[in-house]
C-alpha cells in the first residue's frame, strides 16, 4: 500500500519540478524579449529607452501597481486564491483598461504561480490525473478569453468584467459560511470546468482559483489536493494567457506588470503572518466584501 500511495503522489515526467522551472524560465525570457522590443519601439534606441524606463519606474502607475501586487499576493498567499480578481479589481478602479489589466496580471502571475506550483509538487499536494485533465482545456479557455478581450473595445466590455468581479466577490464571501464534506469519488465534468475557468480567468483578469478550486472543493473533493493541483495548473493557464495577450497586443502597460511583480515579492512574510493571526473565514469575509465593494464603485462610475 505504501508503495502504491507514493507512486500515486509522484509527479509525471511532464510535471516534474525541473520541467516546470525550465518552462517558467523560457516563458519569462520570451516575455522579456517582447517587452524589450516594445520599449525600444515606443521610446527609441539608446538614451530614449533608458529615460523611458526610469520615468516608468518613477511613475505613479508603477507604485500603485506595487501596492496592488502587495495586497493581492498577500490575499492569495493567505487564502490560496483570489490574486487575479483582487488585483484586476484594483487596477480597473485606477483606470487601467480591462485588456491591459488582465494582461498585466497574467504576466505577473507567471512568476508567482511557477514557485507556487513547484512548492505544491514537492509537498505531494498534486493529483497527477486531475492535473492532466485541467491542463489542456484550461489553456484553451485562457487563449479564447484573451482573444475575446483584445478584440472588443475596453469601454464596452468593462461593465461585464465589473459585474463578473462583483459575482466573484460575493462567491468568495459565501464560502466563508459554508461547511463542506469530503468525497472520495473522482470529480466529474472537469473538462468543461477547466475550459470555463480558463476563459473567465482571461476575460475577467482572474477567477481560475475561485471558479475551479471552489467547484472541486464544493463538490466534496479533498481540499489539499484540489488547491495544490489547481495551483500547479494555474502556471500554465497564466502562461497561455500572458503569451496570448503579448501576441495579440494587450501587453501595453509594462510599468503595471513590473509593479505587480515587485509588490508580490514582499508579500510572502505578510501572508504567512496573516495565516497565523487571522482565521481564514474572517479573511474571506474581508476579501469578499472588498472585491464586491470595489466592483460596485466601478459600476457606479460607469453608469453614474
Amino acid at each position: 500500500m505504501a508503495g502504491s500511495s507514493s507512486a500515486a503522489a509522484r509527479p509525471t515526467k511532464f510535471g516534474e519540478p525541473r520541467t516546470l522551472a525550465f518552462l517558467a524560465l523560457a516563458a519569462l525570457a520570451t516575455l522579456v524579449v517582447i517587452a524589450a522590443v516594445w520599449t525600444l519601439l515606443a521610446g527609441g534606441a539608446g538614451g530614449g529607452t533608458v529615460q523611458a524606463v526610469s520615468e516608468g519606474l518613477a511613475s505613479r502607475g508603477f507604485w500603485t501597481a506595487v501596492a496592488v501586487g502587495l495586497a493581492a499576493q498577500t490575499v492569495d498567499g493567505a487564502l490560496g486564491m483570489a490574486y487575479g480578481i483582487t488585483s484586476t479589481t484594483f487596477l480597473l478602479s485606477t483606470g487601467v483598461p480591462p485588456a491591459a489589466a488582465s494582461a498585466s496580471v497574467h504576466v505577473a502571475e507567471i512568476f508567482t504561480t511557477a514557485f507556487s506550483g513547484l512548492s505544491h509538487w514537492r509537498l505531494g499536494n498534486v493529483n497527477g490525473a486531475l492535473f492532466r485533465r485541467l491542463l489542456i482545456p484550461g489553456a484553451i479557455g485562457a487563449v479564447a478569453g484573451a482573444y475575446l478581450l483584445t478584440s472588443v473595445d475596453g469601454e464596452t466590455i468593462k461593465p461585464f468584467v465589473s459585474v463578473y468581479l462583483l459575482v466573484m466577490g460575493l462567491y468568495v464571501l459565501s464560502k466563508a459560511f459554508r461547511t463542506l464534506k469530503t468525497r472520495r469519488e473522482p470529480p466529474r465534468a472537469v473538462v468543461p470546468l477547466a475550459l470555463g475557468g480558463g476563459f473567465v480567468d482571461a476575460v475577467g483578469g482572474g477567477g481560475w482559483g475561485p471558479v475551479v478550486t471552489t467547484t472541486l472543493v464544493g463538490g466534496g473533493q479533498d481540499p489539499r489536493t484540489s488547491i495544490g493541483t489547481v495551483n500547479a495548473a494555474e502556471f500554465f493557464i497564466a502562461l497561455a494567457s500572458g503569451l496570448s495577450f503579448s501576441l495579440l497586443g494587450g501587453l501595453t502597460h509594462w510599468t503595471t506588470i513590473a509593479g505587480l511583480v515587485v509588490g508580490g515579492l514582499f508579500a510572502a512574510p505578510i501572508a504567512a503572518l496573516l495565516v497565523r493571526v487571522i482565521p481564514a473565514r474572517a479573511l474571506m469575509v474581508v476579501v469578499g466584501l472588498l472585491i464586491a465593494g470595489l466592483s460596485l464603485v466601478n459600476l457606479a462610475g460607469l453608469f453614474g
